[in-house]
C-alpha cells in the first residue's frame, strides 16, 4: 500500500508563495538543499493550476520580477521532470507536454484512493492547495510535512494554506532545523469533528 504525503513549503505567515519573491525565498542553504537531494523517489499529484505553473517553469518561463531562474531553482525543476507526475484535471487536454506526466479526469480523491490501496512506494502532493485539503477531508493524508522559511509576507503572500481547513490534531513525527534558520515540522494529522473538549492527556 501506497503512503500519501502532503509536503508544503511556506512563510511562517503560511503562505504558499510571495509576489516578486524567488523560490524557497531565496533563503535555501547546502542543508536544506542536501536534505531535498536524499528524498526517495516519489509520485507527486498536483492539479491543473500547479501544473501550468510548473510546466511554464519546465519550459523556460521565469517566475514574474525575475530575470531568470537562480541555479537551485533551475535544479528543483529538472527534478520535478525526471519525476513521475499524476495530474487531476477535467480542463488540460491531453497528452500532457510535460515529460513523465499522467492526466487524470477521474474524482481525484477516488483516484487517489484507489492509487493507496493497489500501489506501493509514497505518493507526495506539490502545491495544488485544494487538491490537499480535499486529500486530507477524505482521510487519506499519512503525512503532513511543512517547512517554513523566515519570512512574513504580510503585503505581499499568495496562495493563504490554510483557509478552508477542518479541525486538524496533528501528533509530531519529525522535526529538524536546516542552515540554523529553516524549519521543519511533521506530523500524522487527524481531522477533528470538533475541538477536544480539554487538554489532551
Amino acid at each position: 500500500m501506497s503512503e500519501l504525503l502532503v509536503d508544503f513549503i511556506t512563510s511562517l505567515d503560511g503562505y504558499a508563495s510571495g509576489e516578486g519573491w524567488p523560490g524557497f525565498w531565496g533563503l535555501e542553504g547546502p542543508e536544506y538543499l542536501a536534505w531535498l537531494s536524499e528524498q526517495p523517489e516519489v509520485t507527486y499529484l498536483m492539479g491543473a493550476n500547479t501544473y501550468r505553473l510548473m510546466s511554464g517553469f519546465a519550459a523556460g518561463e521565469v517566475p514574474s520580477g525575475q530575470d531568470e531562474f537562480r541555479p537551485e531553482e533551475e535544479a528543483s525543476v529538472d527534478e520535478l521532470t525526471q519525476a513521475s507526475k499524476v495530474v487531476f484535471s477535467s480542463s488540460l487536454e491531453g497528452p500532457l507536454t510535460w515529460a513523465n506526466s499522467t492526466l487524470v479526469r477521474d474524482d481525484a480523491v477516488e483516484a487517489v484512493r484507489v492509487m493507496k490501496s493497489s500501489g506501493s512506494g509514497l505518493l507526495s502532493t506539490i502545491g495544488s492547495l485544494s487538491l490537499c485539503r480535499s486529500l486530507l477531508r477524505a482521510g487519506l493524508v499519512d503525512r503532513f510535512r511543512v517547512v517554513m522559511f523566515p519570512v512574513i509576507t504580510g503585503a505581499t503572500g499568495a496562495e493563504r494554506i490554510y483557509d478552508g481547513y477542518p479541525d486538524v490534531a496533528l501528533e509530531m513525527i519529525e522535526h529538524r532545523t536546516f542552515d540554523g534558520r529553516i524549519q521543519l515540522v511533521e506530523y500524522k494529522p487527524r481531522e477533528l469533528e470538533h475541538p477536544p473538549l480539554g487538554a489532551p492527556a
